[in-house]
C-alpha cells in the first residue's frame, strides 16, 4: 500500500508544492505542509495543537529548517518562499522521494552517497508531534542542523513580529518557549544534540496559497533555537514538540512503533467488517487506494469529550480549516465508521450529538471559539436520522435505539409544530418548510456579510427527501420497540401524497425548491438525487431514472458532482478570487466530491450494475496522489480539469465514497 513520487514530482517547485501531507492527531490537532517543505499556507505547521480538544488550534512548531553537512559539503534540506518571491534555499532539489507510509509522511533526501530520511508523525490522544531523522546509507558520519521555528497563534491568523518577545529556557535535553505570561508553552526535545537557544524573528514567509483565496499572504516567525547532532549511518534522531513537559521521557522508537500498530489495527478492524458481511468467507484485499482511505477517515474522527459523555466523539469536517459541523458529520457517520468496521465510534459520535439537541434541532457546527453552538441548519437534524437508521441496521443496537427513541419524537414534534429559522411541516402539503431572510439552513450556505448567495427559502427537495425517509425510521423505529407509531405512518403518507409536486414534466428532473418567495425553482441541480438515492424514495422509477440521466449529463465529472447545471446563466465554473469570489461561486456550479456517493447510490438503484456504478469511483484513487496526499478534496473547478480547490482533505468525501465502495 504505497503512495510514492521520485525527483519526477519532488525535484520541480510547482508540483512538489501543489501537494500537501497531513496527520492528526485524534484530538483535534495535526500538521501539515508541503511536499517542497515551504511554506503556502497559514494553516502549515509542524505543532497545531488543539488547546481546547477538539478545537483551540493553535500553531506552535512551524517548521524545522534542515541543513546537513556531509563529507564536507554543505546541503540544505529546507525551502522557503520569501515576500519577494525568492525562494530560497531550494532543498527540495535533494529530496530523492517522498512516499505516504500509512498517513505517515516520508521524505529520502540524497547528499551524494548518503541517503537521509525524514518521517512526522504525532502521538495519538496527544498534542506531541514526531519529527524522526535516520541515516539510511552512508559511508560516514553526516552532521545534521535543524533550526526551529516557531509561533504562538489561532491556525486562522497571521503573525507580524512587531517585536514581540517570547520567553525561551534551556532544559534537560530541550528547550521551552513561553510566547506570553499565560500561555501554554512549546517544549522541543531531542536527545544526545547540542542545543543552542536563540531568538531571531524572520520575515516575510511567502504564503501562496493564502494569496490565492484573497488573504493576508506574508507571515513573520521566530527562530527559537538550532538543534545541532552528528549521525551516524543507521542510527536516528529525533525531535519532539508538544505542550507538556513529560514528552521527553517518549522514545522516538516506541512512539513510531505505536503509530503502525494503530494504524494497522485499522485496516484490521475494516477487513473484519466486510468478511464478516460476506459470511466469514474470505474476503478479497480492498485496493490499495481504498485502505488508505481507510486510514484517511480516522484523521476527521476526535474527541469531543463532555461532563455526561467524557469519551465522546466528533467528527472534524475537514483540514485544515474546518472544525465539527452537525451536518458534515451525520453525513459522514456511515462511511467514516460504520464502512471501516468501528460502530462503536459511531455509537459514540450519536450519544455525544444527542446531548447537543435543541429545540429539535442538532448544531450546525461548534465555533472555533466560545462554547455555544449554532443551529442555523435544517438538514443535519435530518441526517442525524438517517445515520442511526444505518448505524441501527449494521448493528441492531436496541439499547441505543430505545435511549434516543425520546429525542427523535420531540425531532419530529417540533418539526412537525415549528422550530428556528420558520422551519415547520406544511399542513396543507405535508412538506417541510424552512427558511427566512438572511439565513443560509441548506448545505449550499454560502453567505457573504448579508448576502446569502443561495438562500432556497421554502421547500427544498433534499429536506423533504430526508424528512421522508426520518419519518419512515421513525415508523419502523416505533414498530420495533413496541411503541405507537400511526402518527407517523400518517405523517410520511401525507409526505408521499404530495412529493410529486417536485415534478417538473416537461424538464424531466425535479424542482430544487418549491413554494420560495419568487414561485418554484427548477434550477437544475443535483439535491434530487437525494430523492433517489435515500432508503425510502416517493418517485416513480421511470422518474428516477430520468433523475439520474438528467444529472449524469449536466452535472457529474470525474471528482463529483457540479452544484449547478452549466447552462445556468449563474454558473462559475472556476472557484477562486476573494473571499466574496469563491463564495459567489461556491454552490454555483462548484463540483462537490461527496455528492459523488449520492449519485453513484442512485445510479446503482436505478441500473443495477454495480460493475459501471464502480467505474465513477476510479478518478478518486489518482486523486490520492494530488492536493492532499492520501486523502479526498472537498471541492474542484466546475470546468475541466477540474483543479482541486478548498479543504485538501475533506470528511464527506472520503467517507462517502468508502461507504458505496463497500456498499458495491
Amino acid at each position: 500500500m504505497c503512495i510514492e513520487f521520485g525527483r519526477e514530482i519532488c525535484g520541480h517547485l510547482d508540483t512538489a508544492e501543489s501537494r500537501e501531507w497531513l496527520v492528526t492527531n485524534g484530538i483535534g490537532g495535526f500538521a501539515s505542509g508541503t511536499i517542497a517543505g515551504l511554506l503556502t499556507r497559514r494553516y502549515h505547521g509542524l505543532l497545531m495543537a488543539a488547546l481546547k480538544p477538539p478545537l483551540g488550534r493553535t500553531l506552535l512548531l512551524t517548521k524545522l529548517d534542515e541543513t546537513v553537512v556531509y563529507d564536507e559539503r554543505t546541503y540544505p534540506l529546507h525551502a522557503n518562499r520569501w515576500a519577494d518571491g525568492i525562494v530560497s534555499p531550494q532543498g527540495f532539489r535533494h529530496i530523492e522521494s517522498f512516499t505516504m507510509e500509512g498517513t505517515i509522511p516520508l521524505w529520502r533526501f540524497a547528499c551524494a552517497d548518503a541517503i537521509l530520511e525524514k518521517r512526522i508523525w504525532m502521538q495519538q490522544g496527544e498534542n506531541t508531534t514526531y519529527v524522526q531523522y535516520l541515516l539510511r546509507r552512508a559511508t560516514q558520519p553526516l552532521k545534521l542542523s535543524l533550526k526551529a521555528m516557531v509561533n504562538y497563534r489561532d491556525y486562522h491568523g497571521s503573525t507580524q513580529a512587531n517585536g514581540w518577545q517570547m520567553t525561551i529556557e534551556q532544559m534537560e535535553g530541550g528547550i521551552s518557549v513561553t510566547a506570553y505570561p499565560g500561555a501554554t508553552p512549546l517544549y522541543l526535545f531531542a536527545e544526545n544534540a547540542n542545543i543552542s537557544p536563540v531568538h531571531n524573528w524572520y520575515y516575510g514567509f511567502d504564503l501562496a496559497i493564502e494569496r490565492y483565496r484573497g488573504l493576508s499572504d506574508s507571515e513573520d516567525h521566530l527562530h527559537a533555537a538550532t538543534f545541532q547532532v552528528t549521525i551516524n549511518p543507521g542510527e536516528t534522531f529525533t525531535v519532539i514538540a508538544g505542550t507538556e513537559a513529560k514528552i521527553q521521557h517518549h522514545q522516538g522508537e516506541i512512539a513510531l512503533k505505536s503509530r503502525h500498530s494503530h494504524e494497522q489495527k485499522l485496516l484490521e478492524l475494516c477487513k473484519i467488517e466486510h468478511s464478516q458481511q460476506s459470511n466469514n468467507s474470505p474476503s478479497k484485499e480492498s485496493p490499495a487506494w481504498i485502505q488508505h482511505l481507510v486510514l484517511a477517515a480516522d484523521q476527521f474522527i476526535v474527541e469531543r469529550p463532555s461532563p455526561t459523555e467524557p469519551h465522546g466523539k466528533t467528527v472534524i469536517a475537514g483540514y485544515p480549516w474546518f472544525s465539527d459541523w452537525g451536518r458534515d458529520t451525520m453525513i459522514s457517520l456511515p462511511g467514516l465508521t460504520l464502512a471501516t468496521g468501528r460502530p462503536e465510534v459511531a455509537r459514540s459520535i450519536l450519544r455525544t450529538f444527542a446531548k447537543y439537541v435543541n429545540e429539535g434541532m442538532l448544531p450546525n457546527r461548534f465555533p472555533d471559539a466560545g462554547e455555544i453552538p449554532e443551529y442555523n441548519t435544517v438538514d443535519a437534524t435530518l441526517w442525524y436520522f438517517e445515520a442511526i437508521r444505518a448505524y441501527y441496521q449494521a448493528t441492531g443496537d436496541d439499547t441505543l435505539l430505545e435511549q434516543l427513541f425520546p429525542i427523535l419524537a420531540d425531532i419530529i414534534d417540533w418539526h412537525c409544530r415549528g422550530t428556528r429559522y420558520n422551519i415547520h411541516l406544511d399542513a396543507t402539503d405535508g412538506l417541510l418548510y424552512a427558511g427566512e431572510n438572511g439565513t443560509q439552513l441548506t448545505w449550499m450556505d454560502a453567505k457573504v456579510d448579508n448576502w446569502v448567495v443561495t438562500p432556497r427559502i421554502g421547500k427544498p427537495i433534499e429536506i423533504n427527501a430526508l424528512w421522508y425517509n426520518a419519518v419512515r425510521a421513525m415508523d419502523s423505529f416505533a414498530r420495533h420497540l413496541g411503541k405507537p407509531h400511526l402518527e407517523y405512518t400518517a405523517i410520511a403518507d401525507r409526505t408521499l401524497a404530495k412529493f410529486s409536486r417536485f415534478w417538473h414534466p416537461q424538464l424531466g428532473y425535479c424542482y430544487d425548491v418549491l413554494d420560495t418567495p419568487d414561485g418554484d425553482d427548477a434550477t437544475l441541480r443535483p439535491n434530487q438525487l437525494f430523492a433517489v438515492s435515500l432508503p425510502e424514495t416517493a418517485l416513480s422509477p421511470l422518474q428516477q431514472k430520468s433523475i439520474v440521466d438528467v444529472c449524469g449529463r449536466f452535472l457529474l465529472t470525474s471528482y463529483g458532482l457540479r452544484s449547478l447545471s452549466p447552462n445556468d446563466k449563474d454558473y462559475q465554473g472556476n472557484y477562486e478570487g476573494s473571499q466574496y469570489q469563491r463564495d459567489g461561486a461556491y454552490h454555483q456550479g462548484t463540483v462537490w466530491g461527496w455528492l459523488l456517493g449520492a449519485f453513484v447510490s442512485a445510479h446503482l438503484k436505478v441500473y443495477a450494475n454495480p460493475a459501471q456504478a464502480r467505474q465513477f469511483l476510479k478518478p478518486m484513487a489518482n486523486h490520492l496522489n494530488a492536493h492532499g496526499v492520501g486523502s479526498l478534496s472537498e471541492i474542484f473547478d466546475g470546468d475541466a480539469p477540474f483543479t482541486p480547490r478548498g479543504c485538501f482533505a475533506q470528511a464527506w468525501t472520503v467517507a462517502e465514497v468508502l461507504r458505496v465502495w463497500f456498499n458495491l
